[in-house]
């Protein structure tokens, strides 16, 4: 499967349309774990699961004309990223419609189109940390969003940046201690 993955990956990278079907199909366990960690612990809108997350990400994915990325590690990578936008936006989305925006929702599950996300400021602290972050040492962004998003293992996001396992690691608890203190303050 391996082979399938880096053969897949290399097409996509190359433009072809099909590929990203295939990549997703292969890797939609993984990518349904990075979802759920995307919005585990009510810290997702309620109006998102797990599936809806995965199918928004792959929607986004496939408007590329190429997609860029070495191995299944960035692309898992990358398809947290993706994940994390879409999260951020259906946030914003809805807090814009609790301050008065007019856009009617219409949903077939009555009681998702009265829930309210719990922790919407969650998911903005969040993303706004990690866009600070990102202002100081992207790389760190990336570990986290590796690590704590995807659950790569340390060699593997070693592996993806190019750079020593014990520098990932270092990497690691200072993007901790760095979003600890800016939400705690925040």
């Amino acid at each position: 499967m391996s082979g399938d993955i880096t053969a897949l990956i290399q097409s996509a990278n190359h433009g072809a349309e099909d590929a990203v079907d295939r990549l997703y199909e292969l890797l939609y366990a993984e990518l349904r774990q990075i979802a759920h960690a995307k919005l585990r612990g009510g810290q997702g809108p309620t109006l998102l699961d797990t599936t809806s997350l995965v199918h928004e990400s792959y929607l986004r994915l496939i408007k590329l004309k190429q997609l860029r990325v070495e191995d299944r590690s960035h692309f898992l990578a990358y398809a947290a990223r993706v994940m994390r936008s879409v999260v951020v936006d259906l946030v914003r989305e809805s807090r814009a419609e609790r301050r008065g925006g007019d856009q009617l929702m219409v949903t077939f599950d009555t009681q998702a189109a009265d829930a309210q996300p719990a922790s919407s400021d969650e998911v903005l602290q969040v993303h706004e940390a990690l866009q600070e972050l990102a202002a100081i040492d992207e790389r760190l962004v990336r570990v986290v969003e590796m690590r704590y998003f995807v659950g790569l293992e340390m060699d593997e996001i070693a592996q993806a940046l190019g750079v020593a396992k014990r520098t990932v690691e270092r990497d690691w608890e200072k993007a901790r201690s760095f979003l600890y203190a800016s939400l705690k303050r925040g």
